[in-house]
Formats: C-alpha cells, structure tokens, sequence
C-alpha cells in the first residue's frame, strides 16, 4: 500500500457520502496517513465537522485482469486537521513521497490532515477479505 501515490478520501456533508482524491503519505506502521489540502475546501469543512473518514487504496492498473488480480484496503479511522508548522515529520514524508508538492506543501493556506487508523479491510482477487482491528 505505501507504495502507490493516492486514495480515495470519502468523508460526509450533510449526511451525504463526499469523496476526493488525495496524495498521501503512510507512517511505516500504516497507523497513521497524511495528506494535505488547502484550508477552504469542502472535504476540510467536512473533517472539521466530523473527522470519520475512509480511505480506498488500490493497486489496479485500469486492465480487465485487474478485476480478479487487484488488491483493495479500505482504511478506517478518524482525521484531524493540523497547521504545517505542527506536523513537520508528516510534510517530509509527503515531500519525499510526492516532491513535485513542494510548492503546494509551502503555500500558506494549505493544511496536514492526520488520519488515525482505527481498522482496515483488505480485499484481494475481488472477494477474499481481511479484516484488521487496530
């Protein structure tokens, strides 16, 4: 999973599912995701509202074998919103990860989201299931 470069945010507004494509980054441990986003968006009033958040990652490549070979996470947990100045280590691991960010890490209405991963469902070969609880 911490290979590929983005996810599918999926949050709610008005109690109505909202999703948005991110680039994150991954602690080693997978328990926390970062992303950042500019601070008046609607996926962060979303956050600000309420922090429930899932993320889709995935490993398909856009080919019809990909239905029966592709791998799934669906990642659980709660995102909290931070200045970049409070998350240092997590904007070095989205300029490593995503340099050509740089500019956008450095603008001064951009924002770290912090998602802490509370369960993670893994879906392989379009129907086998894991299921981890943190």
């Amino acid at each position: 999973m911490t290979e590929q470069r983005f996810a599918v945010l999926c949050t709610s507004t008005e109690g109505w599912p909202y999703a948005g494509l991110v680039a994150f980054a991954a602690e080693n441990n997978l328990r926390c995701i970062y992303f950042a986003t500019p601070e008046n968006t609607q996926k962060t009033a979303n956050l600000r509202a309420d922090g429930r958040v899932a993320l889709l990652v995935d490993d398909r490549s856009n080919r019809p074998e990909d239905c029966q070979t592709g791998a799934a996470v669906t990642l659980l947990g709660r995102a909290a919103v931070f200045s970049t100045t409070a998350l240092p280590d997590a904007v070095s691991l989205l300029r490593n990860k995503h340099p050509q960010l740089n500019s956008f890490l450095d603008a001064a209405d951009t924002v770290i989201v912090r998602v802490q991963v509370e369960r993670c469902r893994l879906v392989e070969h379009f129907q086998t299931t894991t299921d981890i609880q943190f």
